[in-house]
């Protein structure tokens, strides 16, 4: 009788210890493991823009005889490989899905306010400039009072995605809800659809959305602005930073010089990494890092004068390991190499409405029900358009990685396409524009990428610099629109 009341005095402690613990009181019974994250998925039905096979969820690619099988190993939730001169899509994977699209959305930025802004113009920044940042956001190392010039703040974006810059450009364009709302529209002339801009710096924000399909649209429509293509394939760049004071000036000498920093791309493709070589030929465009979208990147790159535009969005880390996007982006980047001579296209990317004939609808193809891509009249305005933006002459961003002096030399060819050039300039005088190349680039021991692009210019507290008043934007005509 004794050892029956000390077993259930015991027992009864142990059940009281587990209730204070928070544990289970029923013997015997495990607790179950946390609950592991679902894998989002997909709509069944997502846009038809470039075509209906676009529309849906999953892999699509027309594989035939001669045709490379896609590579293994690609985690992304989303991705597109497209010729960037014909706009076919090679092959694609939930292209039009919806998704949070990091920092890569600056190339919409880019594409609305670098016709508006001279690169020579001068900024003196305010703190009302700064204001309105996320926490945790990317900087390139922008101080209050000092003066940048348009190009300084276009470097700052490009090469170490900052948000500061962003803010600046977007305080020069009338203040950020004027920019977002600029940038909406700019989605709307390209047709990216599947875009929602919240925050012009790509920054996680409810209701924010992109799609490899929409980025590979933004790229494609910057690479036609001499500018764009050149912030976008720089390697490093010297970024203002602060006054120093000149010990024992010399007569007519300043009492002071602006000191810069060095600041290089987190471009892993054209910049390099510890696990990543830089892609031959590739050509920038734009990367991105954050919490909900995970990595972001659009690239584009030539090969034997071909040349390639990819996208790829949210690759899983746990199973492809740091660097993933660039990994994932070069091995679709050397598919489409190698299939781009036999594949048929199983879409197309979009002109801007602008561009697209008043008697031709936006559905730019159908598909025909054995798979194989049908492409209808608009689709045919739309390609040979797309031919028409890319003919004078080709994207070139040959990377010669030089290892004994640890040198990055980047080439740049220059065109621009006749049908889309900057303000007050025409067609004609665009093609007679020269080519140009960059000069090399000191290459630095690159900097490992974090969540939420945590990355940060240097500088120290500096005395105020002046500048010129804030000049008047300069707009870029254009076609009436549908909202």
């Amino acid at each position: 009788m004794a050892k029956t009341v000390t077993s259930a005095l015991k027992a009864s402690a142990a059940s009281l210890t587990a209730l204070l613990l928070g544990g289970t009181v029923l013997a015997g019974t495990a607790q179950a493991a946390p609950a592991k994250p679902k894998t989002p998925s997909p709509p069944a039905v997502m846009s038809k823009v470039g075509g209906d096979r676009l529309s849906l969820p999953g892999t699509q690619v027309n594989a035939a005889a001669g045709v490379p099988a896609l590579p293994k190993g690609i985690t992304a939730r989303s991705w597109i490989v497209t010729d960037a001169e014909t706009g076919d899509v090679l092959a694609e994977h939930n292209a039009h899905w919806k998704l949070a699209p990091a920092s890569t959305l600056k190339m919409l930025l880019a594409d609305m306010l670098i016709p508006k802004l001279p690169a020579s113009t001068v900024h003196k920044v305010v703190p009302s400039d700064l204001k309105g940042m996320g926490e945790g956001s990317s900087l390139v190392g922008i101080k209050e009072n000092l003066t940048y010039t348009v190009k300084d703040l276009w470097l700052g974006v490009f090469l170490r995605s900052g948000n500061d810059a962003v803010h600046v450009l977007s305080a020069m364009n009338h203040g950020v809800p004027a920019t977002v709302a600029d940038m909406n529209a700019e989605a709307h002339e390209l047709q990216a659809d599947d875009t929602h801009v919240v925050s012009p710096d790509g920054y996680d924000m409810p209701g924010q959305a992109s799609s490899a399909y929409d980025l590979t649209l933004f790229a494609r429509a910057g690479l036609q602005l001499p500018e764009f293509r050149e912030y976008c394939s720089t390697v490093t760049a010297k970024f203002p930073g602060d006054y120093k004071k000149v010990k024992h000036p010399k007569k007519g000498q300043p009492g002071k010089t602006r000191e810069t920093f060095q600041i290089q791309n987190t471009d892993r493709l054209l910049s390099g990494d510890y696990d990543v070589k830089p892609y031959p030929g590739i050509a920038g465009v734009k990367n991105g890092d954050t919490t909900n979208a995970g990595a972001t990147y659009t690239g584009v790159a030539e090969r034997g004068g071909r040349k390639l535009l990819v996208t790829v969005m949210h690759p899983d880390p746990a199973v492809s390991g740091h660097n993933a996007v660039y990994r994932e982006a070069a091995s679709l980047l050397d598919w489409g190499f190698k299939a781009a001579p036999t594949v048929k296209p199983v879409g197309t990317l979009v002109p801007p409405l602008s561009q697209v004939p008043a008697s031709k609808t936006s559905a730019p193809s159908s598909v025909a029900t054995d798979g194989r891509t049908a492409v209808a009249a608009a689709s045919s305005s739309s390609s040979s358009s797309s031919r028409g933006l890319w003919t004078a002459a080709g994207i070139t961003a040959a990377t010669l990685v030089v290892l004994a002096a640890v040198i990055i030399v980047v080439r740049r060819r220059r065109p621009l396409p006749s049908a889309v050039v900057p303000s007050g300039a025409s067609p004609s005088a665009a093609r007679d524009l020269p080519l140009q190349a960059s000069p090399p680039a000191q290459r630095t021991a690159p900097d490992q990428e974090q969540a939420q692009e945590q990355t940060q210019g240097q500088t120290k507290a500096q005395q105020p610099g002046t500048s010129p008043d804030r000049p008047a934007i300069r707009r870029r005509p254009r076609s009436p629109r549908k909202h």
